[in-house]
């Protein structure tokens, strides 16, 4: 009887090593990249704010890009994703670009557009239209770090409110 517990502990191991285990190329990989992520909604200002706050839906197709700058404030790196069907997005950086490493600290995300025609209106709600600067990362395992950023908005044109600097009065 001991000997099948053991024979069972053994074959239960090698099956959790086999299910853990981790292409040695993949995890090198991983861990030059840093990964961005987030959501993209739509927000109707016309609803209370309970609607406000758990009723904004996710734009699928919309895009958000990232560009980082180097030390001399000069682009080094730019990227952009489409979100998905829950209006989320994953922006993957390289950590070197031709031999000079990404600061995450000097890259910035940001709205690009909307795919849905009646809420196109980019909002500054948690920094979407100027652009959310990565400050904490929000994950770090090893050589792997993930920044999440607060859900960018965009509203309706009946929502948009005008901006009074532009006005000419």
């Amino acid at each position: 009887m001991a000997a099948a517990a053991v024979v069972m502990m053994i074959a239960t191991s090698l099956l959790l090593i086999g299910i853990g285990s981790v292409n040695v190329g993949e995890a090198w990989e991983e861990a030059n990249v840093i990964h961005v992520g987030g959501k993209v909604l739509c927000q109707d200002c016309t609803k209370g704010w309970n609607e406000w706050v758990n009723g904004s839906n996710p734009i699928k197709g919309s895009r958000v890009s990232v560009t980082c700058m180097d030390d001399r404030r000069r682009v080094m790196y730019y990227g952009s994703d489409e979100t998905d069907e829950a209006g989320q997005y994953e922006l993957i950086v390289d950590k070197y670009v031709n031999g000079k490493e990404v600061k995450a600290t000097g890259c910035w995300v940001r709205l690009v557009s909307s795919s849905d025609p009646t809420c196109n209106i980019p909002t500054d709600f948690a920094g979407g239209r100027s652009g959310v600067k990565l400050q904490r990362p929000t994950w770090i395992y090893r050589d792997q770090t993930k920044y999440t950023v607060d859900p960018f908005y965009y509203t309706t044109p009946l929502c948009d409110e005008p901006n009074e600097e532009e006005s000419n009065y």
